[in-house]
């Protein structure tokens, strides 16, 4: 299985920034995509960026220009840089990887998720 452990949410002003960071471990073979994903009260829970393994990254439209994401592929971790908070990015945020992994039947692919991390931007 996969564990993904995310840090570096917290309450932050308008305007402000927050670091996320989502690290991978367990039986891992590779990782293709990671991303991640917020969900706010009341809503659905929605694609905030994601990146495929050597690839190009993708946002949604309200947070391009705003947000960066990254990843360390020697650490299984990803990164999102949250500049610019608003109001409306208030949610908790999920980190999600697509991963090939070793199990009992030899290797798999699988899709895992996060606990989730609270990002509250408020004055």
């Amino acid at each position: 299985q996969v564990q993904l452990v995310e840090s570096g949410g917290g309450l932050v002003q308008p305007g402000g920034s927050l670091r996320l960071s989502c690290a991978a471990s367990g039986s891992i073979v590779s990782i293709n995509t990671m991303g991640w994903y917020r969900q706010a009260p009341g809503k659905q829970r929605e694609l905030v960026a994601a990146v495929p393994s050597g690839g190009t990254a993708n946002y949604a439209d309200s947070v391009k220009g705003r947000f960066t994401i990254s990843r360390d592929n020697a650490k299984n971790t990803v990164y999102l840089q949250m500049n610019s908070l608003k109001p409306e990015d208030t949610a908790v945020y999920y980190c999600n990887a697509d991963c090939t992994i070793y199990s009992r039947r030899g290797v798999e692919s699988g899709n895992y998720w996060g606990q989730g991390t609270q990002v509250t931007v408020s004055s």
